[in-house]
């Protein structure tokens, strides 16, 4: 079964209004809200990222992930290798993790391309000097979940990303388009990342917690937390409460645990 007809026919299945699924189109630009069941992805570079080997489609069908990384240069490497020194582990020499949970997000952007030229950014601005003060780097992630469920894989899943305080060396993140309340998070978008979900714990076996954003701060002490600064700290309110639910009703069968 293809792998569209395979989301929708997750989105079914958790009782969600059923989106319209469009190929991506060139030209989708970012001005204003559009109907969340009609959103057109982004163009897609043609490039392909490291990854670890297959695995059984029988356990967890690839969801249809789409390759589209995110600009890297030697510069960013060394930026990202200095945050992680400077929050995580002084002696670090590379980036390389090994996923133990996930975590979702929301954009507070209108579509993928949007956030990918976000991503695309070396640096982080310093209007957001919450952030600025804890490292020059762009924050990222490791997955774009488009409004219609497209899945990109925006980097590798053992490269360290700068998502998530606390957790970023143990964790992938995965961020949704939208903006709540204004533009809410779709059904196509639960499903898709229960089927990313899926796929990602057959990879990683070591992968053995899901989150949203917004718990993140409740791991503060526990094994999985590690951040050297004990002023950076930050309150999130994404995916939101009512996304979760429905991603976890999706994957309960899964039997991965949750915030402490």
């Amino acid at each position: 079964m293809a792998p569209r007809a395979w989301i929708l026919l997750a989105i079914a299945a958790c009782g969600g209004d059923r989106a319209t699924i469009r190929p991506p189109t060139a030209g989708a630009d970012d001005a204003g809200a559009r109907d969340a069941s009609t959103i057109d992805a982004a163009p897609i570079a043609a490039a392909v990222i490291d990854a670890p080997a297959p695995i059984d489609a029988a356990l967890a069908p690839d969801p249809g992930i789409v390759d589209w990384p995110i600009a890297w240069s030697d510069e960013r490497e060394r930026l990202t290798l200095e945050y992680r020194r400077a929050h995580v582990d002084p002696d670090a020499r590379d980036l390389t993790i090994t996923p133990r949970m996930i975590v979702l997000h929301y954009t507070s952007g209108r579509s993928a391309k949007g956030t990918h030229g976000y991503f695309d950014n070396l640096r982080l601005e310093a209007s957001r000097t919450e952030l600025a003060r804890g490292g020059a780097v762009n924050v990222s992630a490791h997955f774009l979940v488009e409004r219609d469920g497209t899945i990109y894989r925006i980097q590798p899943e053992t490269r360290m990303a700068r998502h998530c305080i606390g957790l970023n060396d143990v964790a992938l993140g995965v961020e949704n388009v939208g903006d709540p309340p204004d533009l809410p998070l779709t059904a196509a978008q639960v499903a898709a990342d229960a089927a990313l979900i899926r796929y990602l714990v057959a990879r990683h076996p070591t992968i053995t917690t899901v989150i949203g954003h917004y718990e993140s701060a409740k791991f503060e002490g526990t094994p999985l937390w590690t951040e050297r600064d004990p002023k950076y700290r930050n309150d999130k309110p994404d995916p939101g409460k009512g996304f979760m639910r429905d991603v976890r009703a999706a994957i309960a069968d899964l039997g991965l645990a949750g915030a402490p």
